[in-house]
């Protein structure tokens, strides 16, 4: 692929691919800033952690490589009401984009 080439992606209104997999728990979601957070809340941190490390391993498989992580943030929310524990994966936007499996295909494609 030239770098004059371009890469057609198929996204949602928050930018993210549209077959991207979403957080399976309606607590946990794919916030709109560049580095998307992709954040888990619960009261029980084990609850949290491996709702996170489940979506790791979806996304790595639709994506094809591993995920880039840049940083793992955990915060707390004392609101009445709220989930105590907000763990938020911060990742590469390319990345919940899709861009390297649209990269992949179109390579795979141009061999052909």
């Amino acid at each position: 692929m030239s770098s004059e080439e371009t890469i057609q992606l198929e996204l949602n209104d928050s930018g993210v691919a549209v077959d991207l997999p979403m957080p399976a728990n309606q607590r946990d979601q794919v916030q709109e800033v560049p580095y998307r957070p992709v954040e888990f809340r619960d009261d029980d941190l084990p609850n949290a952690l491996e709702r996170a490390s489940s979506w790791l391993r979806q996304t790595q498989d639709w994506l094809g490589e591993p995920v880039d992580v840049i940083a793992v943030h955990l915060d707390y929310d004392d609101t009445k009401g709220s989930p105590y524990y907000n763990l938020k994966l911060l990742c590469n936007e390319e990345d919940l984009a899709g861009v390297p499996r649209v990269v992949r295909e179109q390579n795979t494609v141009t061999r052909q």
